[in-house]
């Protein structure tokens, strides 16, 4: 039997895009979308998924502009950029479950910012996003 240690190491979850933080860094465009089509996205949630349900991501959050009623997506390359005034859970999102909750959300959501507190902040509109994905 494994002691509980080891058990934590091996299932460690990091919570970071190495290559969609370069491609950020950088502000390649060609490279944040190869990124976001080849790994995860960093999304902050309102409420975390089941743990016993690996289909549970749980409920993404949004933020919504009290002023003009914009909703905006807010991702991040890597859990340590979010700032701490978002919700505190966070899940990394393929790049099929990012794809299906833009095409379901893409009349809604009128922006996508990546890591919009730094250090290499992106803007970016969902069709721009859902094209990266398809190419």
């Amino acid at each position: 039997m494994a002691s509980g240690k080891k058990r934590d190491r091996a299932t460690k979850v990091e919570f970071r895009n190495t290559q969609l933080g370069d491609a950020l860094q950088t502000q390649d465009v060609a490279a944040v979308a190869f990124a976001l089509r080849h790994g995860p996205t960093v999304v902050p949630l309102m409420k975390p998924g089941d743990r016993d349900n690996p289909l549970d991501v749980g409920e993404v959050w949004t933020y919504r502009d009290a002023k003009t009623g914009d909703v905006a997506l807010l991702l991040f390359s890597d859990a340590a950029h979010k700032p701490a005034t978002l919700p505190p859970a966070v899940a990394l999102q393929a790049p099929s479950a990012l794809r299906a909750f833009l095409g379901t959300h893409r009349d809604e959501i009128t922006t996508v910012f990546f890591d919009i507190a730094g250090p290499h902040p992106m803007q970016a509109t969902p069709d721009e996003i859902i094209k990266a994905l398809d190419a």
